[in-house]
C-alpha cells in the first residue's frame, strides 16, 4: 500500500486512513489517486470486509487539492486545455468511481478540515460522521474553478439541492453544527470520540452479513436515480439470493427457535 493510504482490516471492518498530515491530506497527483483506487479494490477483493471507515491523519481530514501542484500546471505554457481534461478523467476521476461505487457501506469520519476536493470525498461516503473541529467548504469558486470530481453530482445528493447550490456559489465555510444542521452529518462528536464512534457504527454494521449488506447498498443506490419499477425488480432479484444463503437460513432458524420459547 502506498505511503498516502494505510489500509487495515479488523475483524470485518477496514479503514482507510489518509496518512500525510504535512500536506493535510491533499489530493495532487497519480500517487494520491491511484493509492485510493488500489485501497478500494482491495477491499473489493476481500470479501470478510463489511464496513469501511474513512479518515485523516492529523488535523485535517482532507484539503482538497494541492494548491502548488495546481498552480504549476496553471502556469505551464506547454499544457492545453485538453491536457487538463485527460488529466482529471485519468486521474482524480479515479477516486469517484472507486469508492463511490463501492459496494460495501462506508462512512466517513470527517476529524477536520474537508475543503473542496475533501468535502466531495466525505459525499463519495454512505453516512459521515464529524469532529468538534471538522469545518466543511465546497471551495472551488473562491480559486476560480468548478468542482472537479463530481461535487456537482455527489453534494446535492447529501444536502439537496438548493443547499448545495449555496455551498458551491459562494465557497464559503461551514462548521460541524451547522453540517449537522443541513444534513451533511449524522452526527458531530468530541475528538477523542470521533473514531471509537465511527468504529462502533461500523461493527453494528458489520455484524449482518456482507452479502446482504452490499445488495442492500446497490438497492439504495440505484432507488436515487431508477424508476420504482426497476428497483421492484432489482429488490426481487436480490431477495431470490438472498433467501437461499446460508446467512439467511441461520438467521431465520434461530429467529424461529426464539419464537417457540416464547
Amino acid at each position: 500500500m502506498s505511503d498516502f493510504v494505510k489500509l487495515t482490516v479488523d475483524d470485518g471492518v477496514a479503514t482507510l486512513l489518509l496518512d500525510s498530515p504535512q500536506t493535510r491530506n491533499a489530493l495532487g497527483g497519480d500517487e494520491q489517486y491511484g493509492a485510493i483506487e488500489a485501497a478500494v479494490a482491495q477491499i473489493v477483493r476481500d470479501k470478510s470486509v463489511r464496513a469501511v471507515i474513512v479518515t485523516g491523519a492529523g488535523p485535517a481530514f482532507c484539503a482538497g487539492g494541492d494548491i502548488k501542484k495546481m498552480a504549476d500546471r496553471t502556469n505551464d505554457p506547454a499544457i492545453e486545455p485538453h491536457d487538463d481534461r485527460y488529466a482529471y478523467k485519468e486521474g482524480i476521476h479515479r477516486i469517484p468511481r472507486s469508492l463511490f461505487a463501492l459496494e460495501v457501506p462506508t462512512i466517513a469520519a470527517v476529524n477536520g478540515p474537508a475543503m473542496g476536493a475533501g468535502l466531495d470525498l466525505t459525499c463519495m461516503c454512505d453516512i459521515r460522521i464529524a469532529s468538534e473541529t471538522a469545518k466543511f467548504a465546497e471551495s472551488f469558486v473562491t480559486l476560480g474553478i468548478i468542482p472537479g470530481d463530481g461535487g456537482a453530482f455527489l453534494l446535492q445528493r447529501a444536502v439537496g439541492y438548493a443547499k448545495a447550490a449555496e455551498l458551491t456559489f459562494t465557497g464559503e465555510v461551514i462548521d460541524a453544527a451547522e453540517a449537522l444542521r443541513i444534513g451533511l452529518v449524522s452526527r458531530v462528536v468530541s475528538p477523542d470520540e470521533l473514531i471509537p464512534t465511527a468504529t462502533d457504527l461500523a461493527r453494528r454494521i458489520a455484524r449482518n452479513p456482507g452479502h446482504t449488506l452490499r445488495m442492500a447498498k446497490r438497492l439504495l443506490r440505484e432507488a436515487q436515480t431508477a424508476r420504482l419499477e426497476t428497483v421492484l425488480e432489482l429488490s426481487a432479484a436480490f431477495q431470490a439470493i438472498a433467501h437461499h444463503s446460508s446467512d439467511h437460513n441461520e438467521r431465520i432458524t434461530s429467529a424461529v427457535a426464539r419464537l417457540s420459547r416464547t
